[in-house]
C-alpha cells in the first residue's frame, strides 16, 4: 500500500509546485494565526485575534510572534500554515483584489456535475470530503459514469450514507485507499478494492499532496457570504489541504450545510468548478446507552473534575459519560470530534469553556457529527469553532489545555495494557483516528489525564476483551507505555506507573466475573504466584 502510494506521490510531486504557481486564479496569502473570520452565520468580517483565540501565551497585537505561531512554522510545511484568502500587510488586512466580482466569478463556474467530472483523468487521485461531510452529488455522477474511469485512487476516510463509489459496479474503476474505515468502506477493502494505510489523523492534511496525490478535490461547503466566502461546514480536517494542493476543486454548494466559524473559510476564487445543491446531510444516531455502558459512563465521570477540558467521541459510552457530567461546572470541549451529548451539555450550561487554556468559551473540534438537531444547534453558532486536524490533534496544541481528559475506547486489551482498537486480528476494522493524538497531549497537559473505556465483553457475553494476549495479528494502537486509565463497567484501573504484575491483578479485578479465572491461570503460571484479590 505504501508503495503504491509512495510512486503515486512521486509522479505527482514533481509538478505539484509548479502547478500551485500556475493557478492564476488564487488570492494572496496571509498568516492565518494573524486574523480570523467572524460575524453573524451569514457574513464574515475581518478582525485582529485577541488573546485566547490562539494559543498564544505571549500575544502581542502588533507582531506575528508568539511561541505557538514560531512551533506552527517550525513544525509545518508553508502551504499548511498559510491561508490563501487576504495578506497583512503593515498589520492591516488587504482583501483579494477581485472580491468585489467574486458574483461574476460564481457564475462562470457553476456547472452541472457531469461538466465537473471531466477535470478527472485515468490514473488520478481524487480527494473526497469526510463524515457527513461527504459530497453526495459529484460522486453520484461519477458512480453512473464509472466505465469511462480507470485506475483512478479515492482517498476518504469515514463517509456517513451511502457512497456510490462503493458500490460493485464501481470494482475495477475506482480504488479506495484509506487510513480510516468504516461500515461502507470495509466490504471494498475485504474485496481487495480497497487499501488501508496506517496514519495518525494530525499527519494527514500534511501527506495530502506528497504521501497521498491529489490531483482532484470535492468537497461540500455552504453557498457564499456576501464577500463570496463559503463555510466548509460540518468537517474542516484534510479539506483546507487538498483544496490549496490539487490541480481542481469541485465544491457542492449545499443549501441544508451549517455555517460554522473557526478555519473554515474557502473563497469563490479557490474553486474550479461549483455544483449548486440542497439536500440533508446524513444523520449519525446513538441507541440509548445499556446499564452496562451508564456503569462505564459513571465510572469514567468520577475522573472528571470541574474546570476540565474534554475530548469525546461518538457512541454509546461517550453518551454515558455525557449523561453523568451534568453536576460538573465549567467543562470546555477541546476535540477532534462530538456529537449531540455535547449539544445538550452547552445548553444546560455545565459546558461553557470558562476555563480553557486555549480558545477559552469555544467548544473547538475538526469536524461534527450527528443528529439534524445538533446541525441545526451548530448552524451560525459562533460559540463553535472547527479547525484543520493538524491544529485540533497536535499533541503539543491539546498539552496546552489545564485538565485536558480523552476518552476512547477499544477493542481489546491484553494483560500488560496494550490496546487493540483498529483490528480484529489480521481484519482491518476501523483506523487510529485521534486516539494517541488525545491520550499523548492529556498526558503532557497539567493536570490532564486520559481513559480507554470498553465493555467488559464483547459479542454477547461470549467473549473477554481483556485477554491474556491481544488476538494474534492485531495491531497494537495505544502501547503499553502510553495507557493512563482504563475502564469498564466493573471499575477503574490506572495503569500508568505500575509494573507488569501490578497492573495485571488491576485488571483482572475489572474484568467479567465469568473470564476471570482464565485470566487468573495465565497470571500464576506467568508471575509464578498465587492471585489474590
Amino acid at each position: 500500500m505504501s508503495g503504491f502510494l509512495a510512486e503515486n506521490g512521486e509522479a505527482k510531486r514533481e509538478s505539484r509546485e509548479n502547478r500551485e504557481l500556475s493557478r492564476n486564479c488564487k488570492p494572496p496569502l496571509f498568516r492565518q494565526a494573524e486574523y480570523h473570520w467572524t460575524s453573524n452565520p451569514r457574513r464574515c468580517l475581518m478582525r485582529r485575534r485577541k488573546p485566547g483565540d490562539l494559543p498564544a501565551d505571549n500575544y502581542n497585537g502588533n507582531a506575528f510572534a508568539s511561541k505557538a505561531i514560531v512551533k506552527m512554522f517550525l513544525n509545518y510545511s508553508f502551504f499548511r500554515l498559510l491561508r490563501p484568502t487576504a495578506i497583512a500587510l503593515n498589520g492591516k488586512p488587504t482583501k483579494y483584489n477581485n472580491i468585489m466580482n467574486w458574483k461574476e466569478e460564481y457564475k462562470r463556474k457553476v456547472s452541472k456535475p457531469e461538466e465537473a467530472i471531466k477535470d478527472i483523468h485515468d490514473g488520478d487521485c481524487v480527494v473526497l470530503g469526510h463524515a457527513a461531510a461527504v459530497p453526495k452529488v459529484v460522486p453520484h455522477a461519477m458512480a453512473e459514469h464509472c466505465e469511462d474511469y480507470n485506475d483512478v485512487l479515492i482517498f476518504h476516510m469515514t463517509t456517513l450514507g451511502d457512497n456510490e463509489l462503493l458500490h460493485p459496479r464501481c470494482y475495477g474503476h475506482f480504488r479506495h485507499v484509506s487510513n480510516f474505515l468504516s461500515g461502507n468502506s470495509r466490504d471494498a477493502v475485504n474485496h481487495l478494492e480497497g487499501d488501508f494505510f496506517p496514519a495518525y489523523f494530525h499527519d494527514v492534511p500534511g501527506m495530502i499532496g506528497d504521501e497521498i496525490p491529489c490531483d482532484v478535490a470535492v468537497f461540500q461547503a455552504t453557498p457564499p457570504n456576501e464577500e463570496g466566502y463559503c463555510s466548509l461546514g460540518v468537517s474542516c480536517d484534510y479539506a483546507l489541504a487538498a483544496i490549496r494542493r490539487a490541480r481542481s476543486v469541485i465544491i457542492e454548494t449545499n443549501e441544508l450545510m451549517p455555517f460554522t466559524y473557526g478555519n473554515v473559510m474557502i473563497h469563490v476564487s479557490q474553486i474550479d468548478h461549483i455544483i449548486p445543491c440542497a439536500y440533508q446531510l446524513p444523520e449519525l444516531h446513538s441507541d440509548a446507552p445499556s446499564e452496562v455502558e451508564m456503569a462505564i459512563g459513571r465510572n469514567c465521570a468520577s475522573l472528571v473534575v470541574d474546570g476540565s477540558t474534554l475530548q469525546l467521541g461518538i457512541g454509546a459510552i461517550p453518551n454515558a459519560v455525557l449523561n453523568e457530567l451534568t453536576d460538573k461546572n465549567d467543562l470546555g470541549i477541546h476535540s477532534e470530534m462530538f456529537s449531540d451529548g455535547v449539544a445538550e451539555l452547552m445548553k444546560r450550561g455545565n459546558i461553557n469553556g470558562s476555563r480553557k487554556t486555549l480558545h477559552k468559551g469555544k467548544v473547538v473540534a475538526t469536524f461534527i457529527m450527528g443528529s439534524r438537531e445538533l446541525y441545526d444547534f451548530a448552524d451560525g453558532n459562533e460559540d463553535i469553532e472547527l479547525y484543520p486536524v493538524d491544529y485540533t490533534n497536535d499533541p503539543i496544541i491539546i498539552a496546552q489545555q489545564y485538565r485536558m481528559v480523552s476518552i476512547n475506547s477499544c477493542l481489546e486489551v491484553d494483560l500488560m495494557g496494550q490496546v487493540a482498537s483498529e483490528s480484529i486480528g489480521m481484519r482491518q476494522y476501523s483506523g487510529i483516528g485521534g486516539q494517541i493524538d488525545f491520550i499523548r497531549g492529556a498526558s503532557m497537559a497539567r493536570e490532564g489525564r486520559s481513559i480507554i473505556a470498553m465493555p467488559s465483553t464483547a459479542a454477547g457475553g461470549t467473549i473477554s476483551r481483556i485477554k491474556p494476549f491481544l488476538t494474534p495479528g492485531s495491531a497494537v494502537s495505544t502501547t503499553r507505555n502510553d495507557i493512563n486509565y482504563l475502564v469498564t463497567e466493573y471499575g477503574i484501573a490506572r495503569l500508568k506507573g505500575r509494573t507488569l504484575k501490578h497492573r495485571a491483578e488491576d485488571l483482572i479485578r475489572i474484568a467479567h466475573p465469568d473470564y476471570r479465572p482464565m485470566l487468573i491461570e495465565e497470571y500464576e503460571r506467568r508471575f509464578q504466584c498465587k492471585y489474590t484479590e
